[in-house]
């Protein structure tokens, strides 16, 4: 099939290289001239493993094209993917404005040149209820009598393991009302489901708001062992043993039960925010999502309290080296990262920062600039540190060399917020260890 992606964001990305991959032709479409060349010499704009090697395989061999023309991608293809930023308004809404914009210009397009063939606008981005109308409308403002369908088919994709959840999703959901639509988008996506995993049809706005009700119930999860975190600690239990008490529960399961200092990136914030606002606008108080909000919002300052507590209320000039910066493993995205929320804490302070991240550095340049120092290594963060915070679970970071940590740094002291180290080894190695929800170690 020829297939065009609007957006070459994270989304935009992975679905046009998945899509090359299984033989489609793809063109790829953005306005930024500068990214379009770097991507077509190569350069990837994002960290995401496997994406690089698949980019450069499906460019090589043809199938993948990018170019800033979106009439001509638009004209060569049958389907039309938007994968357009939808970010955060002022008062917590999803802003359309990039998607509409292009649905505008695709409609001054199909009223041009109505001969171009039957076309289909798919909804990849993460968007509110009646978004698909509105598409449907911005096309046809210009273009009433051109034959056109617009779905939905919300992205479910973990940063870090995009490549995996594209090629062997556990669902593909799909809002259409429209048979041709609907066989169309089967045969596009049949190498993706052939171990039997399911295609779910529905209308486009329940597909809407399948894609935020997804998110949101994860932050739930994520808040929900967050505060029991936070419970345990006052009361002497141990979430880790209650952690595997629930999850063992199969109406429950264990996985986003594991507590932290809170959820960033791009979407559960976002999400979260713009379903409030979606309940908002329709006269309906989510009472569970607004609280959800508030104790993410909480869980950073709960963190940095824990860290200026050990320190007598003064951390001014202190040292911290903090292990992690992205808001999570295997990504370079800072988007709504618990770090940031954590570094300008303490820095606002008076503390002194050393961090180190394996791949985020220069996204988080881009936001702290020269506020902090960054090390190009763990190990160099620690050096002459009062105490290592740990922010981000990346895998190197789980089985370090203790003896090293404890010569490098002044006191034997780990704030760790994702829990990565039993206590009892904590103790053996004579660190004293704060977590997140369990016994404090001294």
């Amino acid at each position: 099939m020829n297939i065009a992606i609007v957006g070459t964001g994270y989304v935009g990305l992975v679905t046009g290289t998945c899509f090359a991959e299984t033989g489609n032709e793809v063109i790829c479409v953005d306005i930024d001239k500068r990214k379009i060349e770097k991507i077509k010499n190569g350069i990837v704009p994002i960290y995401e493993p496997g994406l690089e090697v698949l980019i450069e395989r499906n460019i090589k061999v043809g199938r993948l094209k990018f170019t800033t023309d979106i009439n001509e991608a638009a004209r060569k293809s049958g389907i039309i993917f938007l994968c357009l930023p939808t970010p955060q308004d002022g008062d917590g809404s999803a802003d359309l404005k990039y998607i509409l914009s292009v649905a505008d210009e695709l409609g001054k397009l199909f009223k041009a040149e109505p001969n171009i063939g039957y076309k289909i606008l798919v909804d990849k981005s993460t968007v509110p209820v009646g978004t698909s109308d509105k598409v449907r409308a911005a096309v046809k403002k210009h273009a009433p009598d051109f034959e056109f369908d617009v779905a939905s088919n919300p992205e479910f994709l973990r940063e870090g393991m995009a490549v995996d959840d594209f090629m062997k999703p556990e669902r593909v959901v799909i809002g259409t009302s429209n048979e041709k639509t609907k066989e169309l988008l089967i045969l596009l996506y049949e190498p993706f489901i052939r171990s039997g995993n399911p295609i779910y049809f529905m209308d486009e706005r329940s597909a809407e708001v399948t894609k935020y009700a997804a998110n949101s119930f994860l932050a739930v999860k994520i808040s929900f062992m967050n505060e029991i975190a936070n419970l345990c600690e006052l009361v002497g239990a141990d979430v880790d043993k209650v952690r595997t008490g629930i999850g063992s529960d199969s109406r429950i399961g264990k996985r986003f039960l594991f507590p932290g200092i809170g959820y960033g990136g791009s979407c559960f914030p976002k999400d979260v925010m713009a379903l409030v606002n979606t309940a908002n606008e329709n006269n309906y108080d989510f009472k569970i999502l607004k609280s959800v909000i508030e104790v993410n919002s909480n869980q950073a300052a709960l963190f940095i309290a824990k860290i200026v507590s050990y320190f007598n209320g003064n951390i001014k000039n202190k040292h911290f080296a903090v292990w992690g910066l992205a808001f999570k493993p295997n990504t370079d995205d800072m988007r709504e990262a618990p770090s940031i929320k954590i570094i300008n804490g303490l820095l606002n302070k008076g503390a002194i920062i050393s961090a180190y991240d394996p791949e985020a550095k220069e996204t988080t340049k881009a936001i702290l600039d020269d506020k902090i120092e960054y090390a190009s290594s763990s190990y160099q963060a620690l050096d002459k540190a009062d105490a290592l915070i740990i922010v981000t679970e990346w895998n190197e970071f789980r089985t370090p060399d203790f003896n090293k940590i404890r010569s490098l740094l002044k006191e034997p002291v780990i704030f760790d917020g994702r829990n990565l180290y039993d206590p009892d080894k904590m103790k053996e190695n004579n660190f004293i260890y704060y977590s997140i929800g369990r016994i404090f170690v001294k």
